[in-house]
């Protein structure tokens, strides 16, 4: 009998083990995955292609991206002032006006202003989160605690496809006001649900979590916790023929390439395969799902093969998948399912792509981990910004085709640059090297 009670607790124990290192909070954090990664990418094309070109759809979605440049802002607030507890409720309130207001504009100013009013309500809210682990609770529950953070964010994104998936067949204006009402009841949860930190900032130590989460054109939030120094980008200047400038050249390449494709997805799945945007937002919510399973056997590939390898495995598949969607496009063959399956490579590839380069950012960073990856997410924010400004650009005047074809050419580079310039594997001597041996 006492054998069984015994073993009756230790399964008790295991179920509930995960309760220690979540809290209420979290399901804030949810809420900016739901809106940020998952409705807004959906729903901002869909209603600026209601009275607006291509161009107009990948500059508000190049604004909304900006809005991840203001990352070393928000910390700076934060570390100073101690404003942890307004950022997150804040930035939540603020990315809610932008979505309220903004299906009732009809200019180009304004959607500009509003889509970067939301970008930069995401952006300070997702800023502080990883703050209110690292400076409340000790170091060993750090990588438990981020992890279940992230988990709540990638459950987030794909409810948020899912949400944008049913809104998308409503009126528009509509679905921007249930997604404004539901990041207020973010942002009401996480000013009854936190209290900021108490400790006194502190030298930010590097958190090598790859975000476990589906493409988001700025980047991870999970990077948003660092930020480089003036003093940092300057001495990268002197570093321009480096390893990690390699390495950023080709994700940003690579990046912007699928920031292109990603920025116009919903008008342009409808346009070149004939599918709805509520099926494909469905479709995006499904690959989503699935790369999150991804993860672990992704790390497990970039311990064995090094991270490098995976890399060019990632980029080789969207490669493959982009290629796969031009030729479907333009041949008109199979169209719709054919479509989604290639669209489903694209971002499974992704789970591959974000561990790797979580990976060679601090292995590869010659000015420390936490200011490498403070580099690395400003590279991607940035690149973000320019491919879908380009991709709109190349839609308008070549059709919907060109910003295949520019996502094509993006990801090519970048795997062109990493077989040409041969990158080692980490079991080398020489573990910084991404070069010719």
């Amino acid at each position: 009998m006492v054998p069984i009670l015994a073993q009756q607790k230790k399964t008790l124990q295991v179920r509930f083990q995960w309760q220690r290192w979540v809290e209420p909070w979290y399901l804030a954090y949810t809420v900016v995955g739901a809106t940020t990664a998952g409705v807004a990418p959906i729903l901002l094309p869909l209603a600026v292609s209601g009275t607006g070109s291509a161009i107009h759809i990948g500059l508000v979605m190049a604004a909304f991206n900006l809005g991840g440049l203001t990352a070393p802002l928000w910390g700076s607030l934060a570390d100073r002032h101690r404003l942890h507890r307004w950022l997150l409720s804040g930035g939540l309130m603020v990315s809610a006006t932008g979505l309220a207001v903004f299906p009732f504009t009809k200019t180009q100013a304004a959607w500009l202003g509003l889509a970067l009013l939301q970008g930069i309500g995401a952006t300070g809210a997702a800023t502080v989160a990883n703050l209110f682990v690292v400076e409340a609770h000790p170091q060993p529950e750090w990588d438990k605690r981020i992890g279940w953070l992230q988990t709540f964010y990638g459950g987030g994104q794909v409810g948020g496809l899912l949400l944008a998936g049913v809104l998308s067949q409503t009126n528009l204006q509509t679905g921007f006001l249930v997604a404004s009402g539901l990041t207020l009841m973010g942002a009401l949860l996480s000013w009854l649900t936190t209290e900021t930190p108490f400790n006194h900032a502190v030298p930010r130590p590097a958190l090598l979590h790859a975000g476990r989460h589906c493409d988001w054109m700025v980047g991870s939030p999970q990077h948003f916790y660092h930020h480089p120094s003036f003093d940092t980008l300057r001495q990268m200047g002197s570093r321009l023929r480096s390893p990690f400038a390699l390495f950023l050249t080709v994700w940003f390449l690579s990046f912007a390439g699928s920031a292109a494709f990603f920025s116009l997805y919903p008008i342009l799945m409808r346009q070149v395969y004939g599918v709805a945007p509520g099926l494909s937002s469905t479709g995006f919510a499904l690959a989503a799902g699935l790369g999150l399973a991804l993860y672990s056997p992704a790390g497990s590939w970039s311990d064995r093969f090094g991270p490098a390898r995976v890399m060019q495995a990632g980029l080789s598949i969207r490669l493959l998948a982009f290629l796969s969607l031009w030729v479907i496009g333009v041949s008109r063959f199979g169209q719709g399912w054919l479509a989604l399956t290639g669209f489903l490579f694209i971002v499974l590839a992704w789970s591959g792509l974000s561990v790797s380069g979580t990976a060679l950012t601090a292995q590869l960073s010659p000015v420390g981990e936490g200011e490498g990856m403070g580099i690395f997410n400003a590279v991607t924010a940035l690149a973000g910004v320019i491919g879908a400004a380009l991709g709109g650009w190349v839609a308008e005047g070549w059709g919907y085709h060109g910003a295949l074809v520019l996502a094509i050419g993006g990801v090519g580079l970048g795997l062109v640059l990493t077989i040409v310039r041969q990158p080692a594997h980490p079991k080398d001597q020489n573990p910084k090297s991404f070069d010719k041996n």
